[in-house]
């Protein structure tokens, strides 16, 4: 898309018109083909908001309120509070979490800030809880981790594309022109919208009971394997040459015939069948996981439970075929490449390698024994922060983990126990409500930058128009925390320029490299794709084209040989399991989130939007029309949710279509409305994802029914005694 800002040119002369609102207009690209969801077309909007921060925010005292301040006073205060408290505690002490929706370049200085400036181990980001169970499990299978490794039209074509824990026709509606609804086979426990445009279109809807993905992908290889769809010379031939570890995932996968796995999921064995058939005869196939799949304490057994079935039937690095992960956030891809997750350096180098300590602390011209090991994951550090052994200050940037985190009222409260709690954000997010200093940043249209999509495509981004007066860049906050903290000021330059220049060095050699990823390709709109280890020539595109053209990088992987070291990719014998928590008498449903068309993440933009908060203005659960009725509750009433953890309030709605063992809530509200206040913070042993999708929940008539839901702070089950000095942030942690 473009932003088109200002009054038309030609316009009759006269008095200067006021500043025209900004506006959002289409452009052709291969992904969307114009096609933006009703949030993109909104986003303009926010460029304007009257909530919009334009200053410094500083709160004094603990429980006082924050007052407007400069940007010398501010950024004194931060890096004179940061250099304390690692003088007394050590360098993790002070802890950074980052964001899937931060440019390319942002990411990679925030990593750099976190290692170099304040020599933490302690930063993770909110993408941990997006894409990381599917990206550890491509990396197992193929030895490198792209969301989709081919670009968004090679769907075009595709004979059959199983679409698991997904809902792209309300969370990317432009990938819906994509997918011929004819031939998706959606999994899902709801029927979604995507679910619903298969069933119109022809295709079909599994409904499994939530946490049983896993088995259900091992009862269709069950079928592919014993009806003979595996056994032919073309397939045969692919798991020869380009496999390792098919004989141990044949036996397990014998286990799981239809009717056992009918048992477990609650999908019918012919509908199993079905799909396998469709699934295997396709001559052109895709498997893709999202969310639901992934979000799990076995997430990521479950993708690659998915993987081993793509696998077998011969589609990942097949010509027309593939495995592939739809991405969450703006720059989800790129935003998990570059260093600011807790184990990683950037161009997806593992931290604790010390070639890759070498390579990038020479880059960064620092010794490579000075840069901290791996630190810990997203919810390990929010739910350590302002214990005796955790940091006792968070720099924030681009997240309102009090919203989108798991077990969120524990979050926030781990938030008000530290000694210093600093969010960069636009609006005053109810993560920046807790802040001690909250920092005004620029918006998307208001910076320049490259993000890289769901398919490795890097892209440019281009400022349409300055940030309002008293806004400064991420990149020139970071500068100047930096410089405050006797870096010198060259290491953190503030154009994104000079920062992708260093980045590219940086990622040389690794697996997502961006050595080649030029800005004169970028500008000349050549598709890139990484890897890209070196740059191109740019040719001039040819007359009358309409299209870039003239792809550079890879942007199909696999056709010749997966990226491990013997050029085979590995199957993975995996088990299902129950999830980390079962439905019991006390909480005898399944609870699970997502999000709704209206709304993004955390929503703390989008329900600045009147035209969205008008369409999406609060929370809701939807219920079967028979197990509200058990509840005592009717389509409309306000219904209190209640977990092992706490409780919230949502209004109800009835929904014929949905399990009646599962209800379902957005997570884009606050206070009395936070889902995930409900949702279990277990983790993945592997990728450290939390359980969000899986919670066992009680239904009831909430007590005062009438307004609904209301803001502020949700209602708690009973508490765990405090950990640590925890306090609320009237009142400030001892740590």
């Amino acid at each position: 898309m473009t932003l088109t800002p200002g009054p038309a040119p030609g316009a009759a002369p006269g008095p200067p018109p006021a500043p025209a609102r900004p506006s959002v207009a289409p452009r052709a690209f291969p992904t969307n083909r114009g096609g933006l969801c009703q949030k993109g077309w909104t986003s303009a909007q926010l460029l304007d908001s009257p909530d919009r921060l334009t200053n410094p925010l500083i709160r004094d005292a603990a429980g006082g309120p924050l007052r407007e301040a400069g940007w010398d006073e501010a950024l004194d205060l931060v890096a004179r509070r940061f250099a304390a408290l690692r003088e007394r505690r050590g360098a993790d002490a002070v802890a950074v979490f980052g964001s899937g929706g931060l440019t390319n370049e942002k990411a990679y200085a925030l990593g750099k800030f976190a290692r170099v400036a304040l020599g933490t181990s302690q930063i993770d980001y909110n993408g941990r809880f997006c894409m990381s169970s599917a990206a550890a499990a491509g990396n197992r299978a193929f030895g490198l981790d792209r969301g989709l490794p081919f670009p968004v039209t090679d769907l075009d074509d595709s004979g059959a594309l199983v679409l698991v824990g997904a809902n792209p026709a309300e969370t990317m509606p432009p990938l819906m022109g994509h997918l011929d609804p004819a031939r998706l086979i959606v999994v899902d426990p709801r029927r979604t919208a995507t679910a619903q445009a298969a069933l119109d279109g022809g295709g079909s809807h599994l409904q499994p009971a939530p946490g049983t993905d896993l088995a259900l992908a091992l009862g269709l290889l069950h079928i592919a394997l014993v009806e003979g769809h595996l056994d032919t010379p073309r397939r045969r031939a692919y798991r020869r040459e380009r496999t390792t570890g098919w004989e141990a995932v044949r036996r397990s996968a014998a286990r799981w015939w239809p009717e056992r796995t009918e048992r477990l999921t609650g999908v019918a064995a012919a509908d199993l069948r079905r799909a396998a058939a469709a699934l295997a005869r396709a001559p052109r196939a895709h498997i893709l996981t999202g969310r639901g799949a992934e979000q799990h304490s076995k997430g990521v057994d479950t993708v690659s439970a998915w993987i081993d079935l793509a696998l077998a039937l011969g589609l990942p690095g097949t010509p027309g075929s593939g495995y592939g992960c739809l991405t969450g956030q703006g720059n989800g891809q790129g935003g998990r490449e570059h260093g600011q997750k807790a184990d990683q350096l950037p161009g997806y180098r593992h931290i604790e390698d010390p070639a890759a300590r070498a390579h990038v602390a020479g880059v960064w011209g620092v010794p490579a024994a000075s840069l901290p090991g791996a630190g810990c994951s997203a919810w390990e550090l929010l739910d350590a922060l302002g214990t005796p052994e955790g940091p006792g200050a968070l720099l924030v940037m681009g997240s309102n983990p009090v919203v989108s985190a798991p077990r969120a009222r524990r979050v926030a409260d781990r938030l008000g126990a530290l000694d210093l709690l600093v969010v960069a954000d636009f609006f005053r997010s109810e993560t920046a409500e807790l802040a001690d200093v909250v920092l005004p940043v620029a918006m998307w249209a208001e910076e320049s930058g490259t993000m890289t999509n769901l398919e490795g495509r890097v892209l440019r981004r281009r400022a349409a128009q300055p940030p309002p007066p008293g806004v400064r860049t991420d990149l020139e906050v970071l500068h100047g925390l930096a410089v405050r903290l006797g870096r010198a000021g060259h290491e953190f330059p503030t154009e994104p320029a000079a920062v992708l220049d260093e980045l590219r060095r940086a990622s040389a050699g690794g697996t997502a490299d961006y050595a080649g990823a030029a800005p004169e390709l970028l500008d000349a709109g050549r598709p890139v794709y990484w890897p890209v280890p070196v740059p191109v020539p740019v040719a001039p595109p040819s007359a009358g084209a309409t299209e870039p053209t003239g792809a550079v990088g890879t942007p199909r992987l696999f056709l010749d040989r997966f990226a491990h070291p013997d050029g085979r990719a590995r199957f993975l014998p995996v088990e299902h399991r129950d999830a980390a928590e079962l439905p019991d008498a006390a909480h005898p449903l399944y609870a699970t989130t997502g999000r709704q068309s209206q709304h993004y993440q955390s929503g703390a933009q989008t329900r600045r939007v009147p035209e969205l908060a008008a369409a999406g203005p609060g929370p809701y659960v939807e219920v079967h029309p028979d197990t509200a009725r058990r509840a005592g509750l009717a389509d409309g009433d306000t219904a209190r949710i209640v977990s092992r953890r706490g409780a919230v309030l949502a209004r109800t709605r009835c929904v014929a279509s949905l399990r009646p063992d599962t209800v379902f809530l957005p997570f884009h509200f606050p206070g009395d409305g936070a889902a995930n206040v409900l949702t279990n913070p277990a983790l993945d042993p592997v990728s450290r994802m939390p359980e969000f999708k899986l919670s066992a929940v009680r239904l009831e008539p909430a007590h005062g029914d009438g307004d609904g839901p209301r803001p502020g702070r949700a209602y708690e089950e009973p508490a765990a005694p405090p950990v640590g000095g925890e306090t609320a942030r009237t009142g400030k942690g001892t740590a």
